[in-house]
């Protein structure tokens, strides 16, 4: 099962096509959680995803509810990329059909959703010079982290 990248109510298509392309080159799958920032159609986003959008499996949902409810208690483990996780990225054992959960560029993630999850929170360290990284970096950095660990199923 591959891992999955979630992207709740992302306001940027920049860095949502950025993400796609990364999930195409992994074979993650990318669940988009509404309302977005833009359109689908956007421009910026097709651009920043080039003409990888074929080989990315993206999934759409009303609300974090929903994306739950359709995942099911089947599903992997949900972790949770915040500034303030108390766990590092590295300090957690990835599985196969996990799912890395990235809030919008602006706010982060709801509190309550956090709080609900907080054992399943991790953050990237950083020093404090900036308030975050660049969500598409985040993504990329905790995905490939997943990967390292799977043993990098898939890929060569």
């Amino acid at each position: 099962m591959p891992l999955h990248i979630v992207l709740h109510e992302p306001l940027i298509p920049a860095n949502t096509g950025n993400i796609a392309r990364s999930c195409a080159a992994t074979g993650a799958h990318l669940h988009l959680i509404h309302p977005l920032g833009f359109s689908t159609e956007d421009r910026y986003l097709k651009r920043a995803g080039l003409d990888y959008w074929h080989a990315v499996q993206v999934h759409h949902y009303d609300s974090f509810e929903h994306f739950a409810e359709v995942q099911g208690s089947e599903a992997g483990t949900f972790y949770f990329v915040e500034t303030w996780g108390e766990k590092l990225y590295t300090e957690v054992a990835f599985q196969d059909g996990d799912y890395i959960i990235l809030g919008k560029e602006t706010t982060g993630l709801p509190e309550e959703l956090t709080n609900r999850y907080r054992e399943q929170t991790i953050r990237i360290p950083m020093s404090g010079a900036t308030r975050s990284v660049n969500l598409s970096n985040c993504a990329a950095i905790v995905l490939f982290e997943g990967l390292r660990q799977l043993g990098f199923p898939g890929l060569s």
